[in-house]
């Protein structure tokens, strides 16, 4: 089977693989680039649990083809802290309780994240709404809700 080359920029880095015209993103990011923060929970688009930013698009990266996305950028949940230092709402969701098993907590974050990128004053229902497409069988919602909206007002300075 051929093999594409694809270069694309990853969390901010050049990075360039080659895929064949069956894997998936989420399939190059985990067994080609060993970026395996994204999970697969489902591979059909239903839990978000493989979730990434194509081009500031919020995208299921099991439905998106590897050899599609050349040229294009990629931030994914190895992006999100810096270093060391985790970002807000990692720390926010340590804090509050708001994972269990993991599985879904990559993409619950990218998700989070995208939507304060574009609303730092969402409302708990916009929470709900942004996140119903990452499906979580352990914490009920209540306590990702919640580390979001506190994170948010974080960001705010308190407000």
């Amino acid at each position: 089977m051929a093999k594409h080359h694809v270069a694309v920029s990853i969390n901010g880095e050049p990075v360039e693989y080659l895929c064949s015209t069956r894997q998936t993103l989420l399939d190059v990011l985990r067994d080609e680039l060993n970026l395996t923060g994204s999970k697969e929970g489902c591979a059909s688009g239903d839990c978000g649990a493989c979730s990434v930013m194509v081009d500031g698009r919020l995208v299921c990266s099991c439905l998106v083809m590897g050899a599609e996305c050349d040229g294009k950028s990629i931030d994914t949940i190895e992006g999100m802290a810096d270093g060391e230092k985790l970002h807000p709402l990692q720390q926010k969701f340590l804090e509050e309780a708001a994972l269990q098993c993991g599985i879904c907590t990559p993409g619950v974050l990218v998700a989070a994240k995208a939507l304060l990128e574009r609303n730092n004053n969402p409302t708990e229902t916009q929470v709900r709404y942004w996140l119903a497409g990452n499906l979580c069988r352990c914490t009920g919602y209540d306590k990702i809700v919640r580390a979001v909206m506190l994170t948010a007002a974080d960001m705010r300075g308190g407000a």
